[in-house]
């Protein structure tokens, strides 16, 4: 399986920032991320592009690039590593994605997290549910009917063990 990575610079081997946690940089904010801090991929081409042109401008920066990596189709059934998988925009997806980004004590122990990504529209979405416009019933009716795309969240080491670099290309 094809997996891609948008940025600002070509990652061939994410780093770690700590033994369990990895990011791209330390100033990341994982608040603001739907699965908390880690290393983001995508099975959608044009997401990652999309990424990419946003951390561009977020960092008033001219490059933007997606590095592209392969693992095993069958990575997200894996048993040796402890996922989280969610077919769709359902409660316990967006209670996981609530939890994420308002509970500063929150921290899970899942290698990988997958599911759809929260885009512009769904974060608005999301903002009227936290700030109790919507309940939970007319934010999950909401949701349905965006069409979402994937990512999937590498949070340990052992996770990003199961990627390899093939390439990039530039996302501009």
């Amino acid at each position: 399986m094809k997996l891609y990575h948008g940025g600002i610079t070509i990652v061939e081997k994410p780093q770690l920032l700590s033994p369990t946690i990895l990011s791209l940089s330390p100033t990341i904010n994982s608040r603001t991320k739907d699965f908390g801090t880690g290393f983001y991929v995508t099975t959608d081409l044009e997401q990652a592009r999309h990424w990419a042109k946003i951390k561009r401008t977020r960092n008033q920066n001219n490059n933007g690039f997606v590095s592209i990596y392969e693992t095993e189709e069958n990575l997200l059934r894996q048993k040796e590593l402890n996922r989280l998988v969610f077919k769709s925009a359902n409660r316990k997806w967006l209670e996981f994605v609530m939890k994420n980004r308002q509970d500063v004590t929150f921290s899970h122990q899942y290698d990988i997290v997958a599911g759809p990504v929260a885009n512009d529209r769904v974060y608005t979405t999301l903002s009227l549910f936290e700030n109790k416009i919507l309940n939970i019933t007319e934010t999950l009716n909401r949701l349905k009917t965006y069409k979402l795309s994937d990512q999937i969240l590498f949070h340990t080491d052992k996770s990003l063990q199961k990627l390899i670099y093939i390439g990039s290309e530039d996302a501009l």
